[in-house]
């Protein structure tokens, strides 16, 4: 898959820099697979959730949150935003599609 901007996880690491390890992990996984549906992807990851047409990756242990559009056909994986879990709760993200 291609991920669609590295930027935003570095960005974020640099505020959060336990994040790094977990946010690279991520990345690299996903640059080094071709999921062909949301199944697919639930076998490399398990706890990835589906929200309203976007995917939720709990990251460093479910302290931060990662959400992406992922459009299978095209194997491009967009990052919407990486979140602390606070952040994501409060729910904000969702009015920003």
């Amino acid at each position: 898959m291609h991920v669609i901007a590295k930027p935003a996880l570095v960005e974020f690491w640099a505020i959060h820099p336990d994040a790094e390890g977990s946010l690279l992990a991520w990345y690299r996984a996903m640059e080094s697979e071709l999921f062909a549906d949301y199944n697919d992807l639930r076998a490399t990851f398990a706890s990835a959730d589906y929200v309203d047409g976007l995917r939720i990756f709990n990251i460093g242990g479910n302290k931060y949150r990662l959400i992406a559009a992922i459009h299978y056909n095209r194997h491009k994986v967009f990052i919407r935003a990486v979140l602390t879990h606070a952040a994501y709760d409060r729910g904000d993200w969702k009015r920003r599609k």
